[in-house]
C-alpha cells in the first residue's frame, strides 16, 4: 500500500519511479492488475466523450532523435472540439518503455485515444503547460521542454511518446485525461557496433508533357500539350524541390529521361498547345534552363540510374502488350535512349540495370518482360516478396531469383511512410518519427551480420512529401545506427540465404493495381499507330523527322504515369494516332474531274501533291481502268510510274490512253509504295471514252479531199479573174498615152508591166 501511495501523490526518488515504471507496464499486460495498480490514479481513467471530442496535434519534435545532454522541445495545438469548456487543464509528456520490435511500433502508432493501463505515466508536473480554460471551439497552442536525462530512456531503443491533454468539464468535474496524441523516439545516443546500410531512392518522374507533334522548322520546334511542366520546375515547384533538397542528401537519383529530354526541348524553345487547338509561344525557357543546371550540379559525383525512356509500365505490359505485335520490341530502344539521354543532358554515366516496376508488385510475367530489355536487377517491394517463414528479423534487399536476376526488395513500411497528405507540419512530423522509429528497430533486430535496405517512395511525390522525406533523411545523417549506400551497393550485397527468393505466382498480383493496367485495346492503337509509321517513313526523304518524335511517343504512350488516368491516356494516344494520319495525308492525288477521251488514242494526266517540307520518293503512281476492253492503258487495263516530288509542290503524270469502244469508264488511281503497300486514298474519275474506226475515218479522209479540190478551184477561177482585170487596166493606158514619148530609163513601177 506505501508504493500505491507513492504512485498517487508523493514524490519518489528516479531510480523507485523508473523501477515503478517498468512494472505498471509489465503489469498492464493482465487486465485485472492493470486495473489494481491504475485505479487510484485520475488519469489512469479511460477515454470518454469529452476526451474523444478533443485534438492534440505536434507540429514539431527537436531534436528528432536525441542525444544525451539535448532538451527535447515538442510543440503543438490543442484543439477543444467538444461542446463543454475544459478548466484546470495541463499538456503533458508521457514515456513509454522500449517498444520490442517493428510490429510493436506499428500497433502503438495504430492505437486511438487513451488506454489505462497502456498508456504510462507523465514525466512529470514541472515540465507540464497549464491551461486554465479552453472554451468549446477554441484552440491553444502549447510547447513542451524536457532534458533528455529526465525521461528515464535507459537503453538504445524506440520510445513511446504520448503528449495528452488533462483537465476536467462541467459535467466531471475531476481530472482526466481528455485528449492524446503518440509518437516514438529514436535513441541511439552513441553510434552502434554495427549499423544497417540504408539505399534510398529519389525518383525524378513526372507525366508526359511532350505531343508527337513537331513544327515544321529546322529545329522541329516542339509542340507541349499544355504549360503545366513549369510548374513543377519553378522554385517551390515538385521538381524543383526534389532537386534542391537532393543534392545534398546521400541518395540514389533514379530518373525517367523523358523528363530530361522534355526540360532540354523547352531550353530551345518551345510551343504550347491551347484547348482551341491552336499552338503557342512557350514562355518558361528560363525556368527550364535554370531547372537544369541545378540538376547537372546536384547529379555530379551521385550515382544515376536511368528507368528505360518514358518509364514504361512493366506490369501493364507483361499482362496486356506481350501478345501485341511488336509491343515488347519498344523495350530495349527505350533503354538504349535512356543511357544517351542522361549522359547528353547531364553529362554523368547512368546505369541502366534496373527495372522497376510500379510499387514494385512483381509476378513471373513482370519480371520476365523487366529483364527483356538487359536489367538484371528488378526493384521489387517487401509486400510483393514476402517472407514465408519466421526469421525474426529483417533480411537484406538483395536476393537471386534466378538467370542471373536479382530482386532488390524494397521496404514496404520504409517505403510507404511518406504517401499522403504531408502539407500538416503535424503530419509530416509523426510520419519523420516513425521513419526514424522503424529504421533504428530494423538495426536492433537480432542477427550478427550488417544488413543492407532499400527505400523506394512513391514515383511523384508532393512538394510536402518531398520535403517530409529531406527531413526523414537528414536525421539520418549522423549516422548513428545507419549508413548510406547507392542503390547499386545494396544491389550487390551479400544475399541472406535464409531469406525468400520465390517470386509470387500470377494470381497474387494486387487486384488494385491490376484494374489500374493499361488494356491489350491500348497496345493495338498503338501498334495500328506504328503500322501507319512504318508505310511512311519509306516514302520520305528524311525519315528521321518523323521516326524520332513519333518513336519517343510510342515510348510516352506505354508510360506508367497514365495509371489511374485512363480517359487521359486514350486522348493521347488519340492525338497521336490522328496527327500521324494527317502528315500522311499531304501526301496525296489531287481529286480529278471527269475526263473525254476523244480518238482512237490520248494522254489522261493525274496530278500528286506534297504539302509537306521534305521531298518524298519510293512511291509509285498506279491508274486502272474498271473495263480494258474500252479503255486500256499500254496492252492492259492499268498503268504505273514512279513519282518523287520536291516539299511543298506538285506533279503531274500522264499516262496513254487507248479507246477501243465508245461509253463511259471509270478509272482508279492509287498511289503505292514501291514494296507494293498502298499508300493514301485512292482516287475515282470517268473518262467518257469516243472510239473512232478505220470507216469513220476513210469518210472523214473523203470529205477533206473533196474540200482541199474545192479548194484549188476557187483559186484558179480567182486567178483566171485577176488576170482579165489587169489586161483590161493595161488597154486603157495605151489610149490615153502619146503615140511617141521619151523611154524612161527608171525602173518599172509595181504593177506596171515591163516591155522585154
Amino acid at each position: 500500500m506505501a508504493d500505491a501511495a507513492d504512485i498517487q501523490g508523493a514524490p519518489l526518488a528516479p531510480a523507485r519511479r523508473r523501477w515503478l515504471r517498468r512494472a505498471v507496464v509489465l503489469l498492464a499486460g493482465t487486465p485485472v492488475l492493470a486495473g489494481l495498480v491504475y485505479s487510484h490514479a485520475p488519469e489512469a481513467q479511460a477515454a470518454d466523450t469529452a476526451a474523444a471530442a478533443v485534438d492534440v496535434q505536434l507540429d514539431a519534435l527537436a531534436p528528432s532523435a536525441p542525444v544525451k545532454g539535448d532538451t527535447l522541445t515538442i510543440s503543438g495545438t490543442v484543439i477543444n472540439n467538444g461542446s463543454e469548456k475544459i478548466t484546470d487543464a495541463h499538456v503533458g509528456l508521457r514515456v513509454g518503455p522500449a517498444l520490442g520490435d517493428r510490429s510493436s511500433i506499428d500497433e502503438a502508432a495504430d492505437r486511438g485515444g487513451f488506454r489505462a493501463g497502456t498508456d504510462p505515466a507523465e514525466v512529470g508536473p514541472e515540465f507540464a503547460v497549464k491551461i486554465d480554460s479552453l472554451p468549446s471551439k477554441v484552440s491553444q497552442p502549447f510547447t513542451l521542454k524536457v532534458p533528455v536525462n529526465k525521461l528515464d530512456l535507459d537503453e538504445d531503443g524506440v520510445y513511446q511518446l504520448g503528449v495528452s491533454l488533462s483537465g476536467e468539464t462541467e459535467s466531471r468535474q475531476y481530472e482526466r485525461v481528455l485528449g492524446i496524441k503518440r509518437t516514438f523516439l529514436p535513441w541511439q545516443p552513441e553510434a552502434a557496433a554495427k549499423r544497417s546500410q540504408l539505399a534510398y531512392v529519389w525518383p525524378l518522374i513526372s507525366t508526359t508533357h511532350l505531343t508527337s507533334e513537331t513544327g515544321s522548322d529546322e529545329l522541329q520546334t516542339p509542340v507541349f500539350l499544355d504549360d503545366s511542366l513549369a510548374d513543377e520546375l519553378k522554385p517551390g515547384g515538385r521538381l524543383e524541390q526534389m532537386v534542391t533538397l537532393g543534392k545534398d542528401l546521400p541518395i540514389t537519383w533514379v530518373i525517367d529521361p523523358d523528363l530530361l529530354y522534355t526540360v532540354d526541348a523547352m531550353t530551345k524553345g518551345y510551343r504550347v498547345r491551347t484547348p482551341d487547338g491552336r499552338t503557342v509561344q512557350g514562355k518558361n525557357k528560363a525556368i527550364a534552363e535554370q531547372w537544369l543546371s541545378l540538376l547537372e550540379g546536384a547529379v555530379q559525383g551521385k550515382k544515376v540510374v536511368a528507368l528505360p525512356f518514358a518509364d514504361p509500365d512493366i506490369a501493364s505490359l507483361a499482362h496486356h502488350g506481350k501478345d501485341v505485335s511488336g509491343t515488347l520490341g519498344q523495350l530495349r530502344p527505350a533503354t538504349d535512349k535512356a543511357k544517351q539521354a542522361v549522359e547528353t543532358v547531364l553529362h554523368v554515366p547512368a546505369s541502366t540495370d534496373f527495372s522497376w516496376p510500379v510499387e514494385g508488385a512483381i509476378d513471373p510475367s513482370i519480371v520476365n518482360v523487366a529483364t527483356s530489355a538487359g536489367a538484371h536487377n528488378v526493384l521489387t517491394r517487401s509486400d510483393s516478396l514476402q517472407e514465408t517463414g519466421a526469421l525474426g528479423y529483417t533480411p537484406s534487399a538483395a536476393r537471386p531469383i534466378g538467370a542471373g536476376t536479382t530482386a532488390v526488395v524494397a521496404d514496404a513500411e520504409l517505403s510507404t511512410a511518406f504517401q499522403g497528405d504531408m502539407l500538416r507540419a503535424g503530419t509530416s512530423t509523426l510520419a519523420v518519427q516513425q521513419f526514424l522509429a522503424q529504421t533504428l528497430a530494423l538495426n536492433l533486430q537480432d542477427t550478427d551480420n550488417q544488413r543492407s535496405f532499400v527505400v523506394a517512395p512513391q514515383r511523384m511525390p508532393s512538394s510536402s512529401q518531398v520535403q517530409t522525406m529531406a527531413a526523414a533523411i537528414r536525421a539520418l545523417q549522423a549516422g548513428r545506427w545507419s549508413q548510406a549506400v547507392d542503390l547499386e551497393a545494396a544491389a550487390t550485397a551479400t544475399p541472406d540465404p535464409r531469406a525468400a527468393r520465390q517470386v509470387p505466382g500470377a494470381g497474387q498480383y494486387p487486384e488494385a493495381l491490376s484494374k489500374q493496367e493499361l488494356p491489350v485495346s491500348a497496345f493495338e492503337k498503338i501498334r495500328t499507330t506504328e503500322t501507319t509509321l512504318d508505310h511512311f517513313k519509306v516514302i520520305l526523304t528524311a525519315p528521321d523527322r518523323v521516326e524520332i518524335p513519333f518513336g519517343n511517343t510510342t515510348n510516352r504512350e506505354m508510360s506508367t504515369s497514365w495509371r489511374g488516368r485512363p480517359d487521359a491516356a486514350w486522348d493521347y494516344r488519340d492525338q497521336v494516332q490522328r496527327y500521324l494520319i494527317r502528315l500522311t495525308e499531304k501526301v496525296k492525288i489531287i481529286p480529278k474531274s471527269d475526263a473525254t477521251l476523244s480518238g482512237h488514242s490520248a494522254t489522261i494526266p493525274v496530278s500528286v501533291q506534297n504539302s509537306l517540307v521534305q521531298d518524298t520518293h519510293n512511291l509509285v503512281l498506279r491508274v486502272r481502268s474498271a473495263n480494258p476492253t474500252r479503255l486500256m492503258f499500254g496492252d492492259s487495263g492499268e498503268s504505273q510510274q514512279e513519282v518523287a516530288i520536291q516539299g511543298g509542290h506538285s506533279q503531274t503524270v500522264k499516262f496513254p490512253a487507248n479507246a477501243t469502244a465508245s461509253g463511259p469508264v471509270e478509272v482508279t488511281a492509287q498511289l503505292f509504295t514501291t514494296d507494293g503497300v498502298p499508300y493514301g486514298k485512292a482516287r475515282k474519275f470517268t473518262v467518257e471514252a469516243t472510239e473512232v474506226t478505220p470507216t469513220v475515218m476513210l469518210v472523214i479522209a473523203g470529205g477533206v479531199l473533196l474540200l482541199v479540190l474545192a479548194g484549188i478551184k476557187m483559186y484558179a477561177s480567182r486567178k483566171r479573174v485577176a488576170a482579165r482585170a489587169a489586161a483590161e487596166e493595161s488597154t486603157q493606158q495605151s489610149d490615153e498615152s502619146p503615140d511617141t514619148g521619151p523611154q524612161s530609163a527608171d525602173p518599172s513601177g509595181t504593177g506596171e508591166t515591163v516591155d522585154r
